[in-house]
Formats: C-alpha cells, structure tokens, sequence
C-alpha cells in the first residue's frame, strides 16, 4: 500500500515554490481576464509581475464580506449571482451551484475532482475500491458533492447518507458494510451511540475523515476506543480543500493546489513564520479563479516537514476566527483600524487592543509591543492615533517585544457581561 497520494507530495520543496510561483502569474491574468470583479480589483496589477511571495501580498485580499456585498450588488441590478468572481457561466461547465449562508452562491466546476479532496480522502486512509458512508449535506452546501467527488476521483464507491435519519444510517451501514465514513465528528457518534442502543454492530467502520467543525483530542480518543481511526481536512465552500491531517497527527499539510499565507487579521501583511494569523488562500482553479481570499480562520505555520515524508508546509490547524470586530461605547471597532494605527509607527512591532469595564463602562486599553525609548511621548501620538482612526478615547500600554500572546487576537474583549 502507497504511503502517498502522488508524486507532488514528496516533491523538493524547492522544487514545489518554484512551480507555484511559475503558475501564478498566469493565474492572476486569467482572473483578471476571465472574473469581471477581478478585472476591476486589478485593474492596476501586472499578472506578469506577480511571480513571487513578496508580489502576491501586495495584492489586495477579497474578504468573505466584500464577496457577498458584490454578490448582493449584483443580483439586485439583476445580474451575475456570482459578483462577476466565477470565470465560467451556467450550462457544461458549471454542473452545480450551492448556497452558504449569506446567502453566498458558489459554483462547482466540471472538472474531475474539482474540489480537491481525494488527497485529504488517502491520507485518511481511503483506498481505491473502498465504499464510503458520507454524511455531509447535499443540499443547499456543497459539502456532500465535495467529499462525493472527491471519492470518485480516488475510486471509491459512495453511499450518500447525508444527515439525521440516524436508525436508518446504523442499518445501511450494518448491511453495506462500508470501510468508512466522511462527515462532522459529533454526527459519527451519534451514529456508533444509536448503535449500541440497538445492539447493532458496525464492525466495517475502521476510519473516518472528518471536517465543519472541531474535533479534540477527547473525541479522537473516544472513536479510537472503538475502532475508529479518524482525521481532519479542512476545507471550505469558496476554495475546496485547503489542508488535510496525516497519520504523523503534526498540523494539517498544505493541498498541492493552492498557495496559502497567514496574515496579520485586518490586514494583507504576512506575518512572521509561527506567528498566529488569517489564513489567506490563492487558488489554482481557473473556474473560480479567487487571488488572496481571506477564509476569516486563524492558524499559523509550523516548521520542518510532516514525519510522513509530505513536504508541503504545514499549518497548526483552526485556531479561531480571525473577525475580531467589536461595539465600545456604541462605535464598532475593527482589526483593519487597529493596523492602521500601527502603520504610522514603524518602531512598533505588535499591538493588541484590550476591552476591560462593565456593559456602559468599556475601558479601551492598545498594548503595544516596542524596544524604543522615550514612552511618554510615543505612548501620547499613539493615543492621538486611537482617537483619530476610531473616533474614540483610549489609553496606551507599551510592552517588550514578544510580550503579547501569539494567538492571532487583534482586539480582547475582556469585559464582564455578569
């Protein structure tokens, strides 16, 4: 039995950024040519120049918000449901469209495996030949087809059990014996649970691979008590599979088809390697060609390669989301603000905007991390700053580089709601 999917994922890792870099020109021209809202965010961009790491974050990143709000404008004017993102329209090349909430309409491509989950699927342990229960929805979401297709590409058989109707998923999976299962965590123990209420065993059940919500430490132990060896991909509606988790159970690995940074939240500016950040995808698709779309999730990057012998960077895994805005004193306050302060002070490294107080009391309060002298006069530009970006008062606290926390929070609502 292969250890791994294909070739790519053993690939120099030299080798694989050059590749990446030596696509990507190509494909921000194609978006810009192809996808009319792309056409106006890089109206201003040479695709040719955007052959690097560097490049690409000069780009602007199209958050879940904006996409929606083009989406909105556009189907009230009665035109493009997609917001002029989708590089292909309605008939053979779109056999699908789905719905997330928004409502934000993606499309699905006809490509063979388009959404790129077969590689998630073997690492997982899926084999050729093998029947997969799958339980992710296949309606409105396009969680089913996504896990479906991504099957098919691998050769596997589908059952397509989607959700509730638990006695009648325990019975199917009784009697067509599958290998596995692919769906939300807590759904799989709701089904092994309604099993043993039963009494009906599910002995074919060995692996599972799991995504749309966290799955712990706790939960991963107590299927493995019960024979059930399961694994993480992570993935999502806009962009198909962006990393998956192997058997080393070290961070989930990079998909081969997209380019993945971690910014700093509010912001387009790479964080330093380890640091905690928004994880900002550019995909390859050249249906839906989306350069340096925000996911809103906080991960970070982790070091040295995978033990399996993957190569591809690594990332920690969902470690929260990454829109931090909140309401002080009746004004709404957003990570994009707190970076612009911080942009007029290049002797600050970091900063961290803490809400303390009672409801009607809020304390605003922007740590900031910096090796500079002179505090008492840094700190009051600095508060000039807060007041002239927010429109509110605050107070300044400088701090030692490397004295905030690394977990990707931007802004701490630490009020008491008592």
């Amino acid at each position: 039995m292969t250890e791994h999917y294909d070739a790519l994922e053993t690939r120099d890792t030299t080798a694989r950024e050059a590749a990446l870099m030596a696509a990507l020109p190509g494909q921000v021209a194609h978006a810009k040519k192809s996808s009319a809202a792309f056409a106006e965010i890089l109206k201003d961009v040479n695709p040719a120049a955007v052959s690097s790491r560097q490049a690409l974050a000069g780009l602007p990143v199209i958050r879940k918000h904006e996409l929606l709000e083009r989406q909105q404008a556009t189907r009230s004017a009665g035109g493009d449901v997609f917001g002029g993102f989708s590089a292909v329209g309605l008939g053979a090349h779109m056999p699908r469209i789905f719905s997330s909430p928004g409502p934000i309409y993606e499309p699905e491509g006809a490509a063979r495996n388009y959404w790129r989950m077969s590689r998630a699927m073997f690492a997982a342990g899926f084999r050729p030949g093998e029947l997969i229960h799958n339980c992710f929805s296949y309606h409105f979401v396009p969680a089913g087809s996504m896990m479906e297709s991504g099957a098919h590409a691998l050769g596997c058989t589908v059952f397509p059990g989607g959700t509730g109707q638990t006695e009648q998923q325990v019975q199917t999976m009784a009697e067509l014996q599958p290998a596995g299962y692919i769906g939300t965590p807590s759904f799989l123990k709701i089904i092994v649970d309604k099993a043993a209420e039963m009494g009906v065993a599910l002995p074919s059940v060995k692996k599972a691979m799991f995504g749309g919500e966290a799955f712990p430490p706790s939960l991963r132990d107590w299927f493995a008590e019960r024979g059930i060896t399961g694994y993480q991909c992570y993935a999502t509606a806009d962009l198909g599979s962006i990393a998956y988790e192997t058997q080393a159970r070290d961070g989930l690995v990079i998909d081969e088809g997209v380019i993945v940074e971690i910014v700093r939240p509010g912001t387009g500016d790479p964080v330093a390697p380890g640091e905690v950040g928004e994880v900002v995808v550019t995909t390859l698709n050249p249906d839906y060609p989306l350069i340096r779309f925000g996911t809103g999730d906080l991960s970070a990057l982790l070091s040295g390669p995978c033990p399996t012998g993957r190569t591809n960077a690594r990332i920690k895994g969902w470690m929260g989301r990454a829109d931090q805005t909140t309401k002080i004193r009746g004004m709404f306050v957003h990570p994009g603000q707190v970076a612009d302060i911080i942009r007029r002070f290049p002797e600050v490294a970091r900063a961290r905007l803490v809400v303390t107080g009672e409801m009607a009391n809020d304390i605003m309060t922007l740590k900031v991390e910096t090796a500079c002298g002179g505090p008492d006069a840094l700190a009051a530009k600095i508060g000039d700053a807060i007041r002239d970006v927010t429109k509110l008062r605050g107070q300044v606290e400088l701090v030692l580089p490397g004295s905030l926390p690394n977990d990707g929070k931007v802004i701490e609502d630490a009020r008491s709601y008592k």
